[in-house]
């Protein structure tokens, strides 16, 4: 066991990332550090365990019986870590008077997050808001585990009767396709003519949002085709342009997306999407309940008097 007490969080964050890959080159961009650096690490890695955890021969990166082993070892101690690590910053976040909002796309959308702040500030000067952005793993975008205490969010929320939401944008879901497919030369497409395509997905921990993203509901029960997995969105660029798969994204992260290579169409025959400030039912501290009402008066000038915490949209609704 001695042997094995010194291995550092960074020490199996590089093992992993050379895991996935199974390339060293690319998991050092992965990871912004060299190359050599990484080999480097890894060795002392190997020498510290006694094993050796990658083959490498002239076909490239192989993971070992032990390498193989480690893998889910390394990913259960790095979401460990990585809670911890939420859970301090919100500790942190509290003792300083700061509230911690997360979000799963920069909401972007005409300065939605500026006017917020400048509203949540006059009312609260003394606060600080830290803003942290979160993986697509997350649907709840840390509203779940307490690593916020607001979050800008898609619907559908994995155990939704946990939050309460105001709605911030409700817009259409577009497709996004590279611009040499067939169907980018249409000036609108049908879904129908999409439901054959190879999709991009979410990861499966985003539960219900993956299969709104891949339009399950509007598939008259023919499971979707995924080309890829994508959990940002420099990934789905990537993966659009190298023609891994076509998604849906809502009109207001369109520009996110739509860089050389990359067009959206409309879509007929599928509803849209709805972005909301979300927040876990029961919490009314002062700073999430002014961070709310913040949100509503600059998305609904007409929500002055009215209860703050109160959801426009339920669930179920």
């Amino acid at each position: 066991m001695a042997m094995t007490t010194d291995v550092h969080v960074r020490d199996l964050r590089y093992f992993l990332a050379v895991a996935e890959e199974l390339h060293f080159t690319r998991a050092a961009e992965r990871l912004y550090v060299s190359q050599p650096a990484l080999s480097k690490q890894i060795r002392a890695l190997e020498r510290q365990l006694g094993v050796e955890l990658f083959r490498r021969d002239a076909r490239g990166v192989l993971l070992t019986e032990a390498g193989e082993a480690l893998v889910p070892h390394a990913r259960q101690v790095l979401a460990a870590w990585a809670a911890a690590d939420a859970a301090m910053a919100t500790a942190r976040a509290v003792g300083r008077g700061t509230l911690v909002v997360g979000m799963s796309t920069s909401p972007g959308r005409g300065g939605l997050l500026p006017a917020i702040r400048s509203r949540f500030t006059a009312a609260h000067p003394e606060a600080v808001v830290q803003l942290r952005q979160m993986g697509w793993q997350d649907p709840a975008a840390g509203l779940a585990d307490g690593a916020t205490e607001v979050a800008f969010v898609w619907l559908p929320l994995p155990g939704e009767e946990r939050y309460g939401w105001t709605v911030v944008a409700e817009e259409p879901r577009l497709v996004a396709l590279p611009e040499s497919h067939p169907l980018a030369a249409r000036e609108e497409v049908d879904f129908a003519d999409l439901a054959d395509e190879p999709f991009l997905a979410l990861p499966p921990s985003a539960g219900p949002l993956r299969d709104f993203w891949l339009a399950v509901d509007e598939r008259a029960g023919r499971p979707p085709r995924v080309g890829a997995e994508i959990a940002g969105t420099e990934e789905t660029y990537e993966a659009l342009v190298a023609g891994l798969g076509i998604c849906l994204v809502a009109a207001g992260n369109a520009p996110l997306i739509t860089l050389g290579g990359v067009v959206t169409r409309p879509v007929r025959g599928i509803g849209p999407s709805r972005y909301v400030l979300a927040w876990r039912k029961g919490d009314d501290r002062p700073l999430v309940r002014a961070y709310v009402e913040a949100c509503l008066r600059v998305t609904d000038p007409g929500a002055e008097g009215r209860s703050m915490l109160r959801p426009r949209s339920r669930p179920g609704a």
